[in-house]
């Protein structure tokens, strides 16, 4: 059956105006690459969630999840099956002996998130305020920027696996390593998160969130598309550094290319595809394991068709 008639008659409570089909990933990912999802879903609530993963399990329709979008590269084919993208906002921040219990909806943008912080005096959340995702996103692959990690502020986490059930994880139960944890294993969908921050001060807050936009700004090539962070450090080696040792600085294919403000980066510099991009990182892993017998892995999570 046509997944377009299955989502016209199932009568799901969402706004038509939040229901796309054929729709074109470029537009729902920071990297601006991707073919079309067949059915594209915005999700406001743990309702609509449960709803359209009961008719995507009554069709056997695959589900993909995003949030922000970043961090990912999209194939050329696109996402079949129904992608939700998580817009379940809210955010509720209570004191308790002089720590910050802070529960958040996990389509909560982390920058609007550090901006609320920064006005509300809370610290311990400058590090990683500066990252481009959902705090969803965020937990489920233990972002991190600056020495801290997701791991290291987070409390509880409230999932749904894919048949709508609610569970909830405690750090220890997270399992958090070098980004990931166990929702990368496992078929969880976050859906709350519990932080723990502390009051701190307003100035002080700032002064630490500008000098790591400062940083931002001068090291990473932020006036181009890019999934963030391309590859993952490695045990004993920074791999941009390799990168960057073996030449391949401003190495290209098509509109992808390796960043020359930041080797660890790759770009799109305009029209690129994801088979530029999955042809130039096939290329950086041979040139790298060549010259150091190292072997280096995406950072970034490879989605669709």
């Amino acid at each position: 059956m046509n997944l377009e008639k299955i989502i016209k008659e199932s009568n799901l409570h969402i706004g038509r105006d939040r229901i796309l089909f054929n729709e074109p990933m470029k537009k729902h990912s920071t990297f601006k690459i991707g073919g079309p999802a067949e059915c594209l879903i915005k999700i406001e609530n743990k309702e609509e969630l449960k709803e359209v993963l009961k008719l995507a399990r009554k069709h056997n329709v695959p589900v993909t999840i995003l949030g922000n979008g970043s961090n990912i590269l999209v194939l050329d084919k696109g996402i079949p099956g129904i992608t939700i993208i998580i817009k379940i906002e809210g955010l509720e921040i209570i004191e308790e002996e002089g720590k910050e219990k802070i529960t958040v909806s996990a389509g909560e943008k982390i920058a609007k998130l550090g901006r609320i912080f920064l006005q509300k005096e809370i610290a311990g959340f400058e590090e990683i305020s500066g990252i481009p995702g959902t705090i969803g996103g965020a937990v489920r692959m233990n972002a991190g920027a600056h020495g801290k990690e997701m791991k290291d502020i987070v409390k509880k986490v409230k999932c749904m696996n894919y048949d709508g059930n609610e569970k909830e994880f405690s750090n220890e139960q997270m399992q958090f390593e070098y980004r990931k944890s166990i929702l990368k294993k496992e078929k969880y969908i976050v859906t709350e998160v519990e932080l723990e921050l502390y009051k701190g001060n307003k100035e002080e807050i700032k002064a630490k969130m500008d000098e790591y936009a400062r940083y931002r700004k001068e090291k990473q090539p932020l006036e181009f598309p890019s999934a963030g962070s391309t590859f993952k450090r490695g045990s004993d080696f920074i791999t941009a550094k390799l990168i960057e040792e073996a030449g391949l600085k401003g190495y290209s294919v098509g509109d992808a290319e390796v960043s020359t403000k930041h080797s660890g980066f790759v770009i799109n510099k305009g029209n690129a595809t994801a088979q530029d991009v999955l042809q130039l990182v096939k290329y950086i892993k041979e040139k790298i394991y060549e010259k150091f017998q190292k072997k280096i892995e995406l950072e970034i999570e490879i989605i669709g068709k």
